[in-house]
């Protein structure tokens, strides 16, 4: 494994990371594709073996299981100074007033909850899950930054919002002295490429790295469009997965996996290291967030390090994409809830 710098941070992580949303207690979690602790285990100890360093979770998945899996997995099988553990906080995580959202309470709040579960005493990567326009942006900002000082958390990252919000937020963190965004979680892939207009640049010219979540759009890139809706997950997306991938761009979409598969039977490997191997190409991404339900899947993920695209792989990969809506920067939460109504059990990645 060769590991590589966190943007412009000097923290080294894999170039593939765990994405421990798929580890969870069921009966907390979503009951068809929750992998409990039984069977999370043996697949993060067998990605430590392959090398992978690189975990993220949230405070929200399985009602915070899976932070209690991963922190009880990686403290038997790994050494806490080798790894890098990345959560989130913003959804809710109880009834009631501050049971949500970035107030300053709700930031002190979350990380403690978050550190007890993980069993360790600091979060290395601590990311904003979406943004909370019902407080003010410097609350959050400087309580994430008051944090850092604290030492219990390493670095600050955000998740999926508009480039202009993250641009103001790294202005007033620059501004004010306070610890500044180093990693930028985003929905990015073959199927989804609308932040190349202004999000990518932005965190290019700043050198924020990026962790990419969905990076094969809930499976579509990793089979034949006739097979799509073929996994649990996304059998199970609903709503969710029209929001994301549009009916409205099939044929794009369609072309797009044909022509993953193309390339990939040239190269002789799977359609999944193909669009693993697409993003590892684009500017800023640090890590995709692998979502793996098997070891077969983790070595899968690592196989794609060694594939090298030629130009005219990338050409055939990108020409039949067309532009498309884009809900990155989704976070009222009028809205989420309404997404929600629709799509019961939803865990926003």
């Amino acid at each position: 494994m060769r590991y590589i710098k966190l943007g412009t941070t000097g923290m080294d992580v894999s170039p593939i990371a765990i994405g421990a949303m798929t580890y969870g207690d069921p009966e907390r979690g979503h009951p068809v594709w929750s992998k409990g602790e039984d069977e999370a285990r043996p697949l993060i100890k067998h990605a430590l073996e392959a090398g992978i360093n690189f975990f993220d979770t949230a405070n929200m998945y399985s009602n915070g299981s899976s932070e209690e899996i991963l922190g009880r997995a990686l403290k038997d099988f790994a050494d806490r100074d080798d790894v890098v553990i990345a959560t989130k906080l913003r959804h809710p995580m109880r009834p009631g007033p501050n049971g949500r959202g970035l107030s300053r309470k709700a930031v002190m709040t979350e990380v403690d909850h978050s550190l007890r579960r993980l069993g360790t005493d600091y979060i290395d990567l601590y990311q904003v899950h979406r943004n909370d326009h019902a407080t003010p942006l410097e609350e959050t900002l400087e309580a994430l930054s008051d944090l850092v000082k604290a030492g219990k958390v390493r670095y600050l990252g955000a998740s999926s919002m508009h480039a202009w919000e993250f641009a103001k937020a790294l202005h007033l963190q620059k501004l004010n002295g306070w610890a500044r965004f180093a990693a930028m979680q985003d929905h990015y892939n073959l199927l989804a490429r609308e932040e190349e207009r202004e999000m990518v640049p932005l965190c290019r010219d700043e050198g924020v790295g990026t962790v990419v979540w969905s990076p094969l759009a809930r499976g579509r890139l990793a089979r034949a469009w006739d097979d799509a809706r073929s996994t649990s997950r996304s059998a199970t997306d609903g709503a969710f997965a029209d929001l994301l991938y549009s009916p409205a761009e099939e044929a794009s979409n369609r072309a797009i996996v044909d022509a993953v598969g193309q390339v990939a039977d040239a190269h002789g490997v799977s359609r999944a290291q193909i669009a693993l191997a697409w993003l590892r190409r684009q500017p800023v991404v640090t890590a995709p967030l692998v979502g793996a339900g098997s070891t077969g899947q983790i070595d899968e993920a690592v196989a794609s390090l060694d594939v090298e695209l030629a130009d005219e792989d990338v050409r055939a990969l990108e020409a039949p994409y067309t532009p498309r809506y884009d809900w990155q920067g989704i976070s009222d939460e009028a809205e989420l809830d309404a997404i929600r109504r629709r799509i019961p059990g939803m865990a926003l990645s």
